[in-house]
Parts: structure tokens; sequence; C-alpha cells
């Protein structure tokens, strides 16, 4: 069974694998109700590969959710990720002498498949790891969240040997499952987060890998490189602007020029490559913003002026002013209008 799927740009392009399809057959998930609720043609193409977009990966994840009877599935679906073998980053990692190596190969060759990036940030003694869909217009579906998490998780584990547990994990979504997610990762889970964020000790990064192998690394990174070199021909240079943005925002206001500092270009490169793909630095500025605010409103109890503050605006009344050109409405009427009536009643709900 696999999804024919629109025709897609060349770089906005997630590989499904049939051996994820056919695990979620076994694990009682009909997979052709899955796919038209998803908005796709369940079709027999044998042999083929399926590759869909951003938004319909994301809308198939979403349909996973309504149609599987496991609240638990992307814990499951992450945690076998490595006997699956649906990663070639997740494989060669595991191949990496410690988890600092693991992780940096991971956010290397993770590109090769699909417009996500990992990202690392080490502060006070915590290293937290992120996951960027570059072309994401919405929030990651729960359960594509959930088994990435998981997996990587699982990654860390199986190269140390050891039951490795998270400090914490953060998620931009509304509390749920919240004894499920602690009870499989082992830590406190954080809801409401700005965005999905999986926090170890800094000292995690150090451990040891008994799962190293530098020959099999030697035979295989070679091939990933010259496929990496070829993919990055072909990805737009405001592509990988928009993850700069997101990433830089929530810490301090996003100018061109610390921007470019963090793209390792100068403020003239950066505004002539945007120039050659005629675009703008201030329209992909509100791009990266409006989604985002789509987001945060949607997906979190932040108010409209802790969302300006983590979208980098000045002063709230920039971002409602902005946020009106946009949706042609105020924040607080959109997140009114867009929520689901069952959501709204569970914000209002005691915890």
């Amino acid at each position: 069974m696999e999804l024919r799927p629109r025709k897609n740009p060349p770089d906005d392009r997630v590989p499904v694998s049939p051996v994820l399809l056919a695990r979620l057959t076994e694990l009682g998930v009909d997979v052709d109700e899955t796919a038209r609720r998803a908005g796709l043609s369940a079709v027999q193409l044998e042999g083929a590969k399926l590759r869909l977009t951003t938004a319909e990966f994301f809308a198939f994840w979403r349909a996973l959710d309504e149609v599987a009877k496991m609240r638990d599935l992307g814990l499951v679906l992450g945690s076998e990720a490595l006997d699956q073998g649906y990663s070639v980053a997740s494989t060669t990692a595991l191949h990496a002498p410690n988890g600092e190596a693991a992780l940096k190969t991971l956010a290397r060759y993770k590109r090769l498949t699909c417009p996500e990036e990992v990202e690392l940030q080490i502060e006070r003694g915590e290293a937290s790891i992120r996951f960027h869909w570059m072309l994401a217009e919405a929030a990651v579906p729960r359960l594509l969240v959930d088994s990435s998490f998981a997996s990587f998780v699982e990654l860390v584990r199986r190269g140390t040997g050891t039951h490795v547990v998270p400090r914490r994990i953060e998620l931009a979504r509304r509390s749920s499952d919240a004894r499920m997610l602690a009870e499989h990762f082992g830590c406190p889970i954080k809801f409401g987060a700005p965005y999905d964020r999986l926090v170890f000790d800094e000292s995690v990064l150090a451990l040891r890998f008994a799962t190293h192998d530098a020959l099999a690394l030697t035979a295989v990174v070679p091939g990933l490189e010259a496929e990496l070199a070829g993919k990055s021909k072909v990805r737009p240079f405001h592509r990988e602007l928009r993850v700069a943005i997101a990433r830089h925002m929530a810490v301090e206001r996003p100018t061109v020029a610390k921007i470019a500092r963090r793209l390792r270009i100068s403020s003239r490169t950066l505004q002539r490559r945007l120039e050659e793909e005629r675009t703008t630095y201030q329209a992909e500025l509100d791009e990266v913003r409006h989604t985002t605010a789509r987001r945060l409103l949607r997906n979190t109890d932040f108010d409209p002026v802790e969302v300006a503050f983590l979208l980098g605006f000045e002063e709230p009344n920039s971002f409602s002013r902005a946020f009106r050109g946009w949706e042609g409405t105020t924040p607080t009427q959109w997140r009114h209008a867009t929520s689901h009536p069952a959501s709204r009643a569970a914000r209002r709900a005691p915890s």
C-alpha cells in the first residue's frame, strides 16, 4: 500500500517508507482511511517510493492521530525506528563515537530525507535539541513530535548502552497524555512551551557510544556527503534564512546583521542572494512571524503580548498591527474564531 502525492517542488519532498506503512497496518491502523482523511489517494504502486510535501506529510500524521486507536503510536514508532530502518541519518548516527558526534551526524544527514533541520543549543549545563521543519506552515503534529523525540532518546540509549533520561521535555501544545509521556521518557513534561524541545544534561553529549564503528562511517559517509552536496545546490537560500530567523527570534530581535552573522555571511551577501530569489528580508521575516504567530495562538495559552515578545516585536501594538494586516482581525479575535469548542472548554477547565 502506498499513497500517491501531488507533484512536489524539489526542496519539499518527504519520503514515507513502505516499511512504515506496513508497520502501521500490523498495528491495526487503517492506512486507506488515514490517506482519505489526509486528502491523499490510496493506490497500489508496487515498488514506487512515496514522497509527500511537508503539508501532505503533516496531514498524514494528523489523520493518523484521528484513525489510530493508540495514543502512544508516536512513541511506539519512534522507539522502534532504529530496528525498522526508517532513517539513514539515525542509523549512521548510531556509529558515531559519542552523544555529541551522534547529534551532529543526525543533524547533518537528516536534511537528505526531508526539509527538516536539527538544532543543538548548549547553555547552563543543558543540551537542548529542536527539530525545525523548514517549510511548515502549521504546528508539527503531536504523533510526529512524539516519534521524533522517542527516536532520538532511543538512539542515545542504544548507543551508550545505558538508560539515559532527558532532563525535561517541552511541548508546544496544551496538556494531554502527561502521564503516558512522563512514564515513557522518565522526565518532567512541560506543556504550552514556545516550541518543542528535548533537553538533556550537557554531560550526555560526552557519553561514549558502545556502537561506535569507524569502518562503517568510512564506508557510508562519502556517499552521504556527495548526496548532500547535490541537494544543497537546489535548496533556495530563503529556506535557510527562514530557519535562521525562527531559531533566533525567541532569543532577540532578528535584524539583518544578526541573521547574516548566524549564517556566516555578510549582510550585503544576504541581501544580494535574496534579490536573486526575488524576495526581501522583510518579506521572509513577515512570513516566519505570521506562521509562528498562528501556531502559538492556536496551540498555546500565551497572550498576545507574550506572542509579540516571542516573535521579536519591539512592542505589542506593532504585532497587533502586523497581525491585522495578515489576517484582517486581531490576534485575540483570530484565536477565538479558529479554536475548536472543545479546546476552548479545556482552557477554561481547572487543571
